[in-house]
């Protein structure tokens, strides 16, 4: 890592750490409270609601901090739009970790929750059905291809949805009238209220692709590449520059939360956590 590099990721994790210092006081209760949170007591698990792209990496990192901390934490995954909204009908989660900012910067204007940091970035990618004839040089002509079954996630219900829209609104800058052709054809596939799930031990998109319900889907890069390693015969095509867009992921920790929630949150913006998020496809905050 350059020098440059690594005063970026000193500075991020110092900046995480001044977030969380608004969240607690020193012993772990939050600002102006004597007591963590009611039914969130030191000897709880650590609940983390987490976006799905998520699932990997999460699983992966908690399995470590539980090994060294001996504090267990209990993971939930799901779109980030209707994870924040369980957490706004009262589901207990201390730290929220999602796919964009937006929704984690929602729970902190309510003021239960801490102002979010950025603590990973992703991009996205077109998942393509085997035999489709798609490159990144041609992928804008064919997602508008009438016969071209286009799969996207839900907006507002998950961020890769509302990446999805847009990069069609980019496409408009480049082809006129496509962000209404795109829109209009797109098959909200994932990501919402009634979505269809995918079997246990299958992973949504390896799922959605070989039951054939869609030609291309726009997913996360890293969503595709783990789908590929499901389903082999999948293509991963990457998005042109001029229609890539970049997903920032936000972290918040609720105030009030227990020492051992804000302990994870660091453990989240940390190297070692970090190395994980880089092998599995992300990139640094």
């Amino acid at each position: 890592m350059d020098r440059r590099s690594l005063l970026l990721r000193v500075a991020g994790v110092a900046a995480m750490a001044a977030v969380l210092s608004g969240c607690a006081q020193p012993g772990g209760t939050a600002m102006g409270a004597s007591t963590p949170t009611a039914g969130m007591g030191a000897a709880t698990n650590v609940t983390v609601y987490a976006a799905g792209s998520l699932r990997e990496a999460f699983t992966e990192i908690a399995r470590e901090h539980e090994v060294r901390t001996g504090q267990k934490v209990a993971l939930t995954f799901g779109a980030s739009g209707l994870l924040r909204e369980r957490i706004e009908s009262g589901e207990p989660a201390m730290v929220f970790a999602s796919a964009d900012t937006e929704h984690p910067q929602r729970l902190a204007r309510a003021g239960d929750w801490g102002a979010p940091q950025v603590f990973t970035r992703n991009a996205l990618c077109a998942l393509a059905a085997p035999g489709v004839p798609v490159t990144t040089a041609n992928l804008l002509d064919t997602l508008l291809r009438a016969d071209m079954r286009l799969g996207t996630s839900t907006p507002q219900s998950d961020p890769s949805g509302d990446y999805a829209w847009e990069l069609f609104r980019r496409a408009e800058q480049v082809r006129p009238g496509a962000f209404a052709r795109l829109e209009a054809k797109a098959l909200q596939l994932t990501g919402g209220p009634t979505s269809p799930k995918a079997p246990p031990g299958r992973g949504t998109y390896a799922w959605v692709m070989a039951e054939g319900r869609a030609d291309v889907f726009l997913t996360y890069c890293t969503n595709a590449v783990s789908a590929q390693r499901e389903v082999p015969a999948l293509q991963v095509v990457q998005v042109p520059p001029e229609l890539q867009v970049a997903a920032a992921y936000g972290l918040t920790v609720r105030r009030g939360a227990p020492q051992a929630a804000l302990d994870f949150a660091q453990t989240l913006m940390a190297e070692p956590a970090q190395r994980v998020l880089r092998r599995l496809g992300f990139a640094a905050p």
